[in-house]
């Protein structure tokens, strides 16, 4: 029954390292906010209003987009009220948001290479912060709610960049922009409430901090391999 026992309080660091590694092979495998092909040529070929394409674009965007749910896992790593996670990843909705439809309306653009490199330095960022690097090193605490507004829209902005990237037609361009955006909210959603059921499950477990501690470890690898990735991919482009 102990051996059991100790099998039911592992299993959720499993899961989890499952997720991490599985993260980190399409983080090998693929860039951040990249459209699969199929999806491209159909982005590319249609005109009009076209509501519920866009946004089953965007949810899958959201539940495939190995970027987003790791900054996401590591915003809501240490958040144990649904008042606190609400309100951060509603700052986070809404600076994704804001840069994803103002990019793509006005046409900004960044380098993918840059802004996939920043997005990556987001997810370092929070994954220190979860273990209180900052603290240590510098002696203060970043505001967290400020920061995950700001890196929201960076994130937002990379998407703009490569939704740019495909020229959707004009013709209903809006319409399917915010149908789009509300894809990626639905997404969000779901990404974030299979999130908080392994998180609450895990919580429980005697062994969560010093779990929780390797967990944020391999996210910090994960997004140094990521900004590496996109930095020598720059360089190379260059």
């Amino acid at each position: 029954m102990k051996i059991l026992a100790g099998d039911k309080a592992r299993a959720p660091m499993r899961i989890v390292i499952l997720t991490l590694s599985t993260l980190a092979f399409f983080a090998n495998a693929a860039f951040a906010h990249d459209v699969t092909p199929g999806d491209a040529g159909y982005i590319q070929e249609i005109w009009g209003v076209h509501i519920i394409p866009f946004i089953y674009l965007g949810a899958k965007h959201m539940m495939t987009g190995y970027d987003h749910i790791l900054f996401l896992l590591g915003v809501v790593f240490f958040l144990y009220h649904m008042k606190d996670v609400a309100i951060y990843v509603t700052l986070f909705a809404v600076g994704h948001s804001v840069t994803m439809l103002l990019g793509v309306w006005f046409g900004w653009g960044i380098n993918a290479y840059i802004i996939d490199a920043i997005i990556g330095l987001s997810v370092v960022y929070k994954a220190l912060d979860n273990l209180g690097a900052f603290q240590r090193w510098f002696g203060f605490q970043p505001n967290t709610k400020v920061a995950t507004l700001i890196f929201g829209l960076f994130h937002g902005t990379g998407l703009a960049s490569k939704i740019l990237e495909y020229q959707i037609d004009p013709d209903g361009l809006l319409a399917n922009l915010l149908a789009f955006n509300v894809g990626v909210e639905v997404g969000q959603l779901l990404a974030l409430f299979i999130i908080l059921i392994v998180m609450g499950y895990w919580r429980r477990s005697p062994n969560f901090l010093k779990q929780a501690t390797y967990a944020n470890l391999i996210m910090v690898t994960l997004g140094v391999l990521l900004m590496y990735q996109q930095i020598t991919g720059y360089l190379a482009s260059a």
